[in-house]
C-alpha cells in the first residue's frame, strides 16, 4: 500500500515540476507562423510523424530495436541550434529535457541519448533515444551497427499510441 502511494506522489510531483517549467518558457518564438516548414525527405522516409510541441515536430524513428524519437524545429533553412533565435533555443531545450524525462521515465531506459549531428541530413534535428544494456548496440552508438527493423504495422498502431498518451502530458504537444 505504502508503495503505491509513494509511486502516485513521485508521479504528481513529476506532473507539477513539468507544469512550472512550462510556465517558465511562454514566450512564443519570435518567427512567424511555421506554415511553410518542409521536413526533409530522409527524415520523412525514416520516420512517423507524432505530433508537434510549440517549435517542434516529434517524429518516432522506424525502427523497433530502441525507442527512438527526434525532435525537428520547425523552422526551415537551419542546421545549428545557434542559429535559433534565443527564445527558440530556450523552447527547444525544454521540449527536449521534457522528451528526455518522460522516455526515460515510461521505458525505464538505463541511459537516454540524446544528439544532433546533421552529418546525413543537414536539416537541425535531434535525436532521443532509449537504451538498455540489454540492446543489440550496447554499449556502442546506433548509428550503423545494425540495419533498421521497421515496426511492423500492429507494433508501430501500438507504440504510437502509448507515444501519443505520454507526450499528452505536455500542454502544448498536438
Amino acid at each position: 500500500m505504502t508503495i503505491i502511494v509513494r509511486i502516485q506522489l513521485k508521479f504528481h510531483l513529476f506532473e507539477e515540476q513539468h507544469q512550472r517549467k512550462l510556465q517558465i518558457v511562454s514566450q512564443k518564438p519570435k518567427r512567424k507562423a511555421f506554415l511553410d516548414f518542409k521536413l526533409h525527405p530522409v527524415l520523412a522516409k525514416d520516420c512517423v510523424v507524432l505530433g508537434q510541441f510549440e517549435l517542434c515536430q516529434v517524429l518516432l524513428m522506424n525502427d523497433q530495436q530502441y525507442p527512438w524519437l527526434i525532435l525537428v524545429p520547425m523552422v526551415n533553412d537551419v542546421s545549428e541550434i545557434f542559429e535559433l533565435s534565443e527564445s527558440e533555443q530556450r523552447l527547444l531545450m525544454t521540449e527536449s529535457n521534457f522528451l528526455l524525462e518522460v522516455l526515460c521515465h515510461e521505458f525505464n531506459a538505463d541511459k537516454m541519448n540524446v544528439a544532433a549531428l546533421g552529418n546525413m541530413v543537414p536539416q537541425l534535428h535531434i535525436h532521443h533515444i532509449v537504451r538498455y544494456k540489454s540492446d543489440i548496440a550496447w554499449p556502442a552508438p546506433v548509428w550503423g551497427k545494425f540495419p533498421m527493423k521497421p515496426y511492423s504495422e500492429k507494433a508501430l498502431a501500438e507504440m504510437l499510441t502509448k507515444l501519443k498518451k505520454i507526450l499528452s502530458k505536455h500542454l502544448a504537444f498536438k
